[in-house]
Protein backbone atom coordinates (compact mmCIF):
# COMPACT_ATOMS: atom_id res chain seq x y z
CA UNK A 1 0.00 0.00 0.00
CA UNK A 2 1.50 3.58 -0.53
CA UNK A 3 1.90 5.79 1.95
CA UNK A 4 -0.25 8.98 1.86
CA UNK A 5 -0.61 11.91 4.10
CA UNK A 6 -3.83 11.31 6.70
CA UNK A 7 -6.27 14.36 6.26
CA UNK A 8 -5.93 16.52 9.54
CA UNK A 9 -9.47 15.99 11.39
CA UNK A 10 -10.53 18.46 14.20
CA UNK A 11 -13.20 17.28 16.79
CA UNK A 12 -15.30 18.52 19.75
CA UNK A 13 -18.34 18.21 21.25
CA UNK A 14 -19.64 20.04 24.59
CA UNK A 15 -23.33 21.09 24.97
CA UNK A 16 -23.86 23.41 27.19
CA UNK A 17 -26.11 20.86 29.44
CA UNK A 18 -22.95 18.85 29.60
CA UNK A 19 -21.26 21.34 32.51
CA UNK A 20 -24.67 21.36 33.50
CA UNK A 21 -24.62 17.67 34.02
CA UNK A 22 -20.69 17.50 35.40
CA UNK A 23 -21.93 19.80 38.40
CA UNK A 24 -25.18 17.74 38.94
CA UNK A 25 -22.78 14.55 39.42
CA UNK A 26 -20.46 15.93 41.58
CA UNK A 27 -23.55 17.21 43.87
CA UNK A 28 -24.98 13.51 43.51
CA UNK A 29 -21.59 11.63 44.85
CA UNK A 30 -21.93 12.53 48.05
CA UNK A 31 -26.06 11.02 48.19
CA UNK A 32 -24.15 7.71 47.04
CA UNK A 33 -22.04 4.80 48.43
CA UNK A 34 -20.44 3.08 45.01
CA UNK A 35 -20.15 4.35 41.97
CA UNK A 36 -20.33 2.37 38.37
CA UNK A 37 -18.62 3.45 35.50
CA UNK A 38 -19.48 1.85 32.24
CA UNK A 39 -17.36 2.17 29.47
CA UNK A 40 -17.36 0.49 25.93
CA UNK A 41 -14.89 -2.76 25.74
CA UNK A 42 -13.61 -1.23 22.57
CA UNK A 43 -11.73 2.07 23.93
CA UNK A 44 -11.76 1.13 27.64
CA UNK A 45 -9.45 4.61 27.51
CA UNK A 46 -11.46 6.51 25.18
CA UNK A 47 -14.39 6.24 27.22
CA UNK A 48 -13.08 6.96 30.39
CA UNK A 49 -14.18 10.45 31.19
CA UNK A 50 -10.93 12.00 32.53
CA UNK A 51 -13.25 14.35 34.41
CA UNK A 52 -15.38 12.00 35.89
CA UNK A 53 -12.45 10.10 37.04
CA UNK A 54 -11.36 13.22 39.28
CA UNK A 55 -14.85 13.74 40.80
CA UNK A 56 -14.94 10.10 41.92
CA UNK A 57 -11.56 10.14 43.17
CA UNK A 58 -11.77 8.39 46.96
CA UNK A 59 -14.93 7.03 46.14
CA UNK A 60 -15.94 3.03 46.11
CA UNK A 61 -15.30 2.22 42.39
CA UNK A 62 -16.55 -0.80 39.87
CA UNK A 63 -15.70 -0.47 36.34
CA UNK A 64 -18.12 -2.71 33.84
CA UNK A 65 -16.38 -3.08 30.50
CA UNK A 66 -19.97 -3.17 28.48
CA UNK A 67 -20.62 -4.15 24.81
CA UNK A 68 -17.55 -6.71 25.47
CA UNK A 69 -19.63 -8.87 22.14
CA UNK A 70 -18.56 -6.07 20.03
CA UNK A 71 -14.61 -6.84 21.11
CA UNK A 72 -12.14 -9.25 21.13
CA UNK A 73 -12.64 -11.86 24.06
CA UNK A 74 -8.75 -12.56 24.75
CA UNK A 75 -8.33 -8.46 24.81
CA UNK A 76 -11.59 -8.24 27.16
CA UNK A 77 -9.92 -10.25 29.42
CA UNK A 78 -6.28 -8.35 29.30
CA UNK A 79 -8.58 -5.19 30.19
CA UNK A 80 -9.91 -7.09 32.96
CA UNK A 81 -7.53 -8.25 34.31
CA UNK A 82 -5.28 -4.30 34.05
CA UNK A 83 -8.19 -2.84 36.00
CA UNK A 84 -8.34 -6.02 38.74
CA UNK A 85 -4.61 -5.56 39.08
CA UNK A 86 -4.74 -1.38 39.64
CA UNK A 87 -7.34 -1.80 42.23
CA UNK A 88 -10.43 -1.52 40.21
CA UNK A 89 -12.56 -4.39 40.64
CA UNK A 90 -13.86 -4.70 36.93
CA UNK A 91 -16.66 -6.92 34.99
CA UNK A 92 -17.35 -7.85 31.61
CA UNK A 93 -20.43 -6.99 30.16
CA UNK A 94 -23.35 -7.05 27.35
CA UNK A 95 -26.59 -5.47 28.53
CA UNK A 96 -27.79 -6.68 25.36
CA UNK A 97 -27.55 -10.61 26.23
CA UNK A 98 -27.45 -9.53 30.49
CA UNK A 99 -24.12 -11.11 30.55
CA UNK A 100 -22.48 -8.96 33.98
CA UNK A 101 -25.72 -7.99 35.02
CA UNK A 102 -25.87 -10.23 38.04
CA UNK A 103 -22.04 -10.40 38.49
CA UNK A 104 -22.13 -6.30 39.07
CA UNK A 105 -24.72 -6.64 42.04
CA UNK A 106 -22.84 -9.59 43.45
CA UNK A 107 -19.94 -7.54 43.52
CA UNK A 108 -21.22 -4.40 44.99
CA UNK A 109 -23.02 -6.92 47.20
CA UNK A 110 -19.41 -8.05 48.07
CA UNK A 111 -17.77 -4.78 48.37
CA UNK A 112 -20.28 -3.07 50.63
CA UNK A 113 -20.23 -6.46 52.92
CA UNK A 114 -17.84 -4.71 55.75
CA UNK A 115 -19.40 -1.45 55.91
CA UNK A 116 -23.28 -3.34 56.49
CA UNK A 117 -21.45 -5.41 59.06
CA UNK A 118 -20.29 -2.94 60.99
CA UNK A 119 -23.47 -1.11 60.79
CA UNK A 120 -25.39 -4.24 61.85
CA UNK A 121 -22.86 -4.38 65.22
CA UNK A 122 -23.20 -0.94 65.98
CA UNK A 123 -27.30 -1.68 66.04
CA UNK A 124 -27.81 0.67 63.31
CA UNK A 125 -30.97 -0.38 60.61
CA UNK A 126 -29.14 -1.43 57.45
CA UNK A 127 -29.69 1.51 55.22
CA UNK A 128 -29.80 0.77 51.48
CA UNK A 129 -26.68 0.53 49.44
CA UNK A 130 -26.87 3.32 46.79
CA UNK A 131 -25.01 3.80 43.17
CA UNK A 132 -24.36 5.84 40.74
CA UNK A 133 -23.99 4.93 37.26
CA UNK A 134 -21.77 6.81 35.31
CA UNK A 135 -20.43 7.09 31.75
CA UNK A 136 -20.31 8.66 28.53
CA UNK A 137 -22.75 9.15 25.81
CA UNK A 138 -23.85 5.53 23.84
CA UNK A 139 -21.72 3.23 26.03
CA UNK A 140 -25.24 1.04 26.49
CA UNK A 141 -26.02 2.66 30.42
CA UNK A 142 -29.68 2.73 30.14
CA UNK A 143 -29.79 -1.15 28.42
CA UNK A 144 -27.36 -2.20 30.98
CA UNK A 145 -29.61 -0.44 33.85
CA UNK A 146 -32.50 -2.43 32.47
CA UNK A 147 -30.54 -5.87 32.87
CA UNK A 148 -29.94 -4.86 36.59
CA UNK A 149 -33.20 -4.10 37.24
CA UNK A 150 -34.66 -6.65 35.17
CA UNK A 151 -37.28 -4.26 33.11
CA UNK A 152 -37.02 -0.69 31.53
CA UNK A 153 -36.78 1.61 34.31
CA UNK A 154 -34.77 3.94 32.30
CA UNK A 155 -35.26 5.65 28.62
CA UNK A 156 -33.30 4.33 26.40
CA UNK A 157 -32.53 6.14 22.64
CA UNK A 158 -30.30 4.99 19.68
CA UNK A 159 -29.05 8.62 20.09
CA UNK A 160 -26.43 9.48 22.58
CA UNK A 161 -27.50 11.50 25.09
CA UNK A 162 -30.84 10.51 25.26
CA UNK A 163 -31.27 9.82 28.98
CA UNK A 164 -31.79 13.41 30.65
CA UNK A 165 -33.43 13.32 34.13
CA UNK A 166 -32.07 12.20 37.22
CA UNK A 167 -33.97 9.15 38.24
CA UNK A 168 -33.46 6.43 41.98
CA UNK A 169 -34.03 3.05 40.28
CA UNK A 170 -34.33 -0.19 43.06
CA UNK A 171 -32.62 -2.92 41.54
CA UNK A 172 -32.54 -4.98 44.75
CA UNK A 173 -34.76 -5.43 48.26
CA UNK A 174 -31.70 -3.05 49.45
CA UNK A 175 -30.03 -1.74 46.32
CA UNK A 176 -30.86 1.94 44.75
CA UNK A 177 -29.38 3.07 41.45
CA UNK A 178 -29.21 6.88 40.26
CA UNK A 179 -28.79 6.88 36.47
CA UNK A 180 -26.83 10.02 35.27
CA UNK A 181 -26.91 11.40 31.45
CA UNK A 182 -23.79 10.33 29.70
CA UNK A 183 -20.99 13.22 29.50
CA UNK A 184 -17.88 13.86 27.59
CA UNK A 185 -15.26 16.46 28.28
CA UNK A 186 -14.51 20.21 27.27
CA UNK A 187 -11.32 18.81 24.73
CA UNK A 188 -10.12 15.30 23.54
CA UNK A 189 -6.29 15.12 24.48
CA UNK A 190 -5.43 13.48 21.35
CA UNK A 191 -6.25 12.67 18.23
CA UNK A 192 -6.71 9.15 18.91
CA UNK A 193 -9.35 9.23 21.91
CA UNK A 194 -11.07 11.78 19.31
CA UNK A 195 -11.51 9.21 16.56
CA UNK A 196 -12.29 6.48 18.57
CA UNK A 197 -15.12 8.28 20.19
CA UNK A 198 -16.05 9.00 16.58
CA UNK A 199 -15.85 5.03 15.51
CA UNK A 200 -18.17 4.31 18.20
CA UNK A 201 -20.81 6.70 17.68
CA UNK A 202 -20.09 8.51 20.68
CA UNK A 203 -20.13 12.13 19.55
CA UNK A 204 -22.52 12.29 17.00
CA UNK A 205 -22.16 11.71 13.02
CA UNK A 206 -24.01 15.03 12.26
CA UNK A 207 -20.72 17.23 13.69
CA UNK A 208 -18.13 15.33 11.64
CA UNK A 209 -17.39 14.51 8.33
CA UNK A 210 -17.81 10.72 8.22
CA UNK A 211 -16.01 9.94 5.14
CA UNK A 212 -13.16 11.25 7.11
CA UNK A 213 -14.07 9.23 9.93
CA UNK A 214 -14.88 6.46 7.76
CA UNK A 215 -11.48 6.84 5.77
CA UNK A 216 -10.04 6.83 9.11
CA UNK A 217 -11.50 3.88 10.61
CA UNK A 218 -10.45 2.12 7.39
CA UNK A 219 -6.77 3.11 8.03
CA UNK A 220 -6.74 1.32 11.20
CA UNK A 221 -8.55 -1.84 10.14
CA UNK A 222 -5.83 -2.15 7.31
CA UNK A 223 -3.22 -1.91 9.62
CA UNK A 224 -4.52 -4.81 12.26
CA UNK A 225 -7.66 -6.26 10.59
CA UNK A 226 -6.98 -7.26 7.21
CA UNK A 227 -8.43 -10.34 7.35
CA UNK A 228 -11.88 -8.67 8.51
CA UNK A 229 -12.05 -6.03 5.66
CA UNK A 230 -11.06 -9.14 2.62
CA UNK A 231 -14.07 -11.07 4.78
CA UNK A 232 -16.69 -8.32 4.56
CA UNK A 233 -16.03 -6.63 1.49
CA UNK A 234 -14.87 -9.54 -0.85
CA UNK A 235 -11.47 -8.66 -1.43
CA UNK A 236 -8.62 -9.93 -2.52
CA UNK A 237 -4.52 -9.59 -1.55
CA UNK A 238 -4.31 -7.19 -4.69
CA UNK A 239 -7.40 -5.05 -3.38
CA UNK A 240 -5.14 -4.50 -0.31
CA UNK A 241 -2.30 -2.91 -2.63
CA UNK A 242 -4.79 0.37 -3.50
CA UNK A 243 -4.20 3.50 -0.94
CA UNK A 244 -6.79 3.80 1.94
CA UNK A 245 -8.83 6.11 -0.53
CA UNK A 246 -9.03 3.45 -3.58
CA UNK A 247 -10.27 0.96 -0.71
CA UNK A 248 -13.00 3.44 -0.13
CA UNK A 249 -13.85 3.40 -3.94
CA UNK A 250 -13.81 0.03 -4.23
CA UNK A 251 -16.19 -0.95 -0.71
CA UNK A 252 -18.63 1.31 -2.07
CA UNK A 253 -18.98 0.18 -5.69
CA UNK A 254 -18.65 -3.47 -4.31
CA UNK A 255 -21.62 -2.43 -1.80
CA UNK A 256 -23.73 -0.35 -5.16
CA UNK A 257 -22.86 3.06 -3.32
CA UNK A 258 -22.81 4.62 -7.04
CA UNK A 259 -24.04 7.99 -7.77
CA UNK A 260 -24.80 9.19 -11.76
CA UNK A 261 -22.24 9.35 -13.33
CA UNK A 262 -20.91 6.46 -12.09
CA UNK A 263 -19.14 8.45 -9.10
CA UNK A 264 -18.82 6.85 -6.16
CA UNK A 265 -21.00 8.23 -3.28
CA UNK A 266 -18.67 8.52 -0.56
CA UNK A 267 -21.36 9.75 2.31
CA UNK A 268 -23.05 6.19 1.31
CA UNK A 269 -20.04 4.67 1.31
CA UNK A 270 -18.67 6.08 4.45
CA UNK A 271 -21.93 5.24 6.15
CA UNK A 272 -22.33 1.56 5.21
CA UNK A 273 -18.51 1.21 6.56
CA UNK A 274 -19.48 2.84 10.08
CA UNK A 275 -22.34 0.78 10.48
CA UNK A 276 -20.69 -2.43 9.47
CA UNK A 277 -18.30 -1.47 12.37
CA UNK A 278 -20.56 -0.60 14.80
CA UNK A 279 -23.10 -3.38 14.85
CA UNK A 280 -20.50 -6.00 14.91
CA UNK A 281 -20.88 -7.07 11.03
CA UNK A 282 -17.34 -6.84 10.55
CA UNK A 283 -16.46 -9.14 13.70
CA UNK A 284 -14.93 -8.45 16.92
CA UNK A 285 -12.41 -5.47 17.25
CA UNK A 286 -10.92 -3.82 19.86
CA UNK A 287 -9.82 -0.57 19.30
CA UNK A 288 -7.51 0.15 22.65
CA UNK A 289 -5.20 -2.79 23.76
CA UNK A 290 -3.46 -2.80 27.37
CA UNK A 291 0.09 -1.35 26.89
Amino acid sequence: MEKEKLPSTNINWYPGHMAKTKKQIQEDIKLVDIIVEILDARIPKASQNPDISKLIEGKKHIVVLNKSDLAEENENKRWQSFFNSNGVPCIVANSNSGIGSKETIIKVQEIMADDLLKQEQKGRVQKNIRLMIVGIPNVGKSSFINRLARKNSATVGNKPGVTKQKQWIRIEHNIELLDTPGILWPKFESQEVALNLAFTGTIKDEIMDEYEIAYYLISFLYNNYQQRLKDRYGLDNEDLDKDIIGLLELIGKKRGAIMSGGRIDETKTARIILDDFRSGRLGRITLERVK
